[in-house]
């Protein structure tokens, strides 16, 4: 698998683009095929479907120079829509099937294309929640923080006729002043009504190529009624990334914690493990091991952690 990885990246990518990652999509094994790294499979012949993930080459140094100039260190990269479809599980579901993933955050939307099990093509478009919420900064003065909490958890986007009852109430030089979820909704409508323009604007040749879902996830999963207005522009199924079992609960981390999926399955292939984190000073303050003194107060799990990060901070 690591000669045919090899192999795979010795491809000319052009000068304008980097490669962040290799993705082996599929193995063969003496003509049987599984999406799972054959560990252990004894066989004559094996065939490996290599995805070559690549970027804007200047775009994805400033990235990684950020990070550096962070102070931290760069264990691997992944593209954030490809971590969405590892922790939603929808590779799977896009083998019969197109799945556009809208990754809606402050200040952008990642559009993603999974096609055929497989991660296809991704665009950024410079609009988000933040582009939403500008309407209710500037009219009534609100902070962006509170404006965008507002949209996520107390007003119903694809309602006409809203509430009146008040949701907010904040001090404006020393006059209070409120706002209803009615106010707030018909404030940002317009702002709503330009991001689902570009959204179908982006979309319009994807859904003519076949049958299509689109899911959202990011801070706009976090949303009421945004799914609905989406699906009656586009006319297909669209419905927010909320995991009815095992899964990331705030949308807005869907990404973060599929990027450890995805670094966990190539553990195997790459041969290193790396951990963030200080392991003799983790096992000493969280190790029960060779302790046999009874336990205090002191000695609790959730005590032994806190003092582990306050001697960090130390």
């Amino acid at each position: 698998v690591r000669n045919a990885i090899k192999k795979a990246e010795a491809v000319n990518i052009g000068n304008d683009s980097a490669l962040i990652q290799t993705v082996c999509v599929k193995y063969t094994v003496n003509g049987m095929t599984t999406r799972r790294i054959p560990l252990g499979e004894k066989c004559s012949q094996l065939i490996v479907d290599i995805d070559l993930l690549c970027a804007d080459r200047k775009f994805a140094y400033d990235l990684v120079t950020c990070v550096e100039k962070a102070g931290l260190k760069v264990m691997d990269i992944f593209a954030d829509i490809y971590a969405v479809g590892k922790e939603a599980a929808l590779f799977e579901q896009s083998v019969d099937r197109q799945v556009i993933v809208l990754k809606v955050e402050r200040d952008a939307t990642t559009l993603g294309l999974l096609y055929k099990g497989r991660f296809a093509a991704s665009t950024i478009l410079p609009m988000g929640l933040g582009n939403i919420a500008n309407a209710a900064v500037e009219k009534y003065g609100i902070n962006m923080k509170n404006v965008i909490e507002l949209i996520k958890y107390s007003a119903r986007l694809d309602q006409t006729v809203c509430s009146s009852n008040i949701i907010h109430i904040w001090n404006d030089n020393g006059e209070n002043r409120t706002i209803s979820e009615q106010e707030l909704v018909d404030c940002i409508r317009p702002n709503i009504e330009t991001w689902l323009n570009a959204i179908t604007e982006t979309c319009e040749g994807i859904l003519q190529a076949g049958e299509t879902t689109v899911i959202i996830t990011g801070e706009g999963g976090e949303t009421e009624g945004l799914e609905n207005l989406l699906s009656k522009r586009l006319n297909v199924e669209v419905r927010d990334y909320i995991p009815e079992t095992l899964g990331g609960r705030n949308a807005a981390l869907t990404a973060c914690l599929g990027l450890f999926y995805a670094y966990q399955d190539r553990l195997p292939i790459i041969g290193q493990t790396e951990n963030s984190l200080d392991l003799d000073a983790f096992i000493k303050n969280v190790s029960y091991r060779d302790r046999k003194v009874e336990t205090t107060k002191e000695d609790t799990l959730t005590n032994k952690l806190k003092g582990l990060f306050l001697d960090g901070k130390k």
